[in-house]
C-alpha cells in the first residue's frame, strides 16, 4: 500500500459528488484523491498551495546564501554606487 500524506481522503466518486462541501472541510490543508485506494492526487485548497510556493521561494533563497557565504566578495565603496 502506498502512504498517503494528508490527514484527510476521499474517492475519486466521493469528490466529484461533494467537491464544494470536500474543499471547505478540507481546512487549509491538502486532502488527497484516492483512484482504488491508492492516491491518485492531492487536492490543495489556494491557501496552503500559496504557502507551500513561499516556503519553496524561502528554502531556496536560504540555499544561495549557503552556497554564496564563503564568497568571493567584490569590495564596493558607497560613493561608486
Amino acid at each position: 500500500m502506498e502512504t498517503v500524506l494528508s490527514r484527510r481522503s476521499v474517492s475519486v466518486t466521493e469528490l466529484k459528488r461533494n467537491y464544494a462541501s470536500i474543499l471547505a472541510q478540507a481546512e487549509n490543508e491538502p486532502v488527497a484523491v484516492l483512484n482504488h485506494n491508492r492516491p491518485e492526487a492531492y487536492l490543495v485548497p489556494a491557501a496552503c498551495f500559496e504557502q507551500l510556493l513561499q516556503h519553496l521561494d524561502d528554502m531556496d533563497d536560504a540555499r544561495l546564501v549557503r552556497e554564496r557565504a564563503s564568497g568571493p566578495f567584490a569590495e564596493v565603496h558607497p560613493d561608486d554606487l
